[in-house]
């Protein structure tokens, strides 16, 4: 299984679709924030790596595409949320000590771990 464009996709749902991603987005955004501002933020930061716009989108993918390719998305997520934790991972332990030097690393580590993690599932004698 290889990644595809299909921009044709974008036909398929109405103006109301997005504007209800946008707005889930965003209240997951604001929450986020008040969880940061009440218990910190390291507890905050945990939760920052939700996918604010994901279960909009695949509540879409279902709807216009069917149950599998909501699936398949899904799952594809969860691949893209090792990359994410791994970039966390980087910034905390690197930052104090390198600083802004640490984002480059960072985005090496979750190109590293997105890429290898999708190779693995996907790439890896699939045919």
């Amino acid at each position: 299984m290889t990644p595809q464009l299909h921009p044709e996709g974008m036909k398929k749902s109405a103006w109301w679709e997005h504007l209800l991603r946008f707005l889930f987005g965003g209240a997951v955004t604001v929450c986020t924030g008040l969880i940061g501002h009440h218990w910190g933020d390291v507890v905050g930061g945990l939760f920052l790596a939700f996918p604010a716009i994901l279960p909009a989108s695949l509540a879409m993918v279902k709807r216009h595409d069917g149950r599998e390719q909501a699936v398949e998305d899904a799952r594809g997520a969860r691949l893209g949320a090792l990359g994410l934790a791994a970039f966390g991972f980087v910034v905390w332990a690197l930052a104090p000590s390198i600083g802004p030097a640490a984002l480059a690393l960072a985005t090496v580590a979750w190109l590293v771990v997105a890429v290898g993690s999708w190779w693995l599932v996907h790439g890896c004698g699939a045919t």
